[in-house]
């Protein structure tokens, strides 16, 4: 496992860079990990970033047609805020575990 500094806080990732501890996770974390993939959060990129905590912490299991549905963003939107692997990309920001539906 490594660990890595966020927001002054030093926090354990496993080994592909996930969080192990989702509470330890502050909105301010997810500002720098994006921050150093050159992106900004904007308040609908932390509309989704909740709904996956949510998600994930009520034990549902998390797909992109999930967040689709969510009635925040479609499909398409989402891959615009997170282009590349999208709900990769969503559950790093996120703080949580890569979902297994993520290769």
């Amino acid at each position: 496992m490594a660990q890595k500094e966020y927001a002054g806080k030093v926090i354990e990732l496993d080994d592909n860079g996930y969080f192990t501890n989702p509470d330890q996770w502050t909105k301010e974390m997810a500002k720098e990990m994006a921050k150093e993939n050159g992106e900004e959060l904007t308040d609908k990129h932390f509309e989704i970033l909740e709904f996956i905590r949510e998600k994930i912490k009520s034990g549902q299991s998390l797909t992109i047609r999930s967040i689709g549905k969510s009635g925040i963003t479609d499909i398409k939107s989402f891959y615009k805020l997170f282009p590349g692997a999208p709900l990769k990309k969503a559950t790093l920001y996120a703080g949580v575990s890569k979902p297994s539906s993520c290769v």
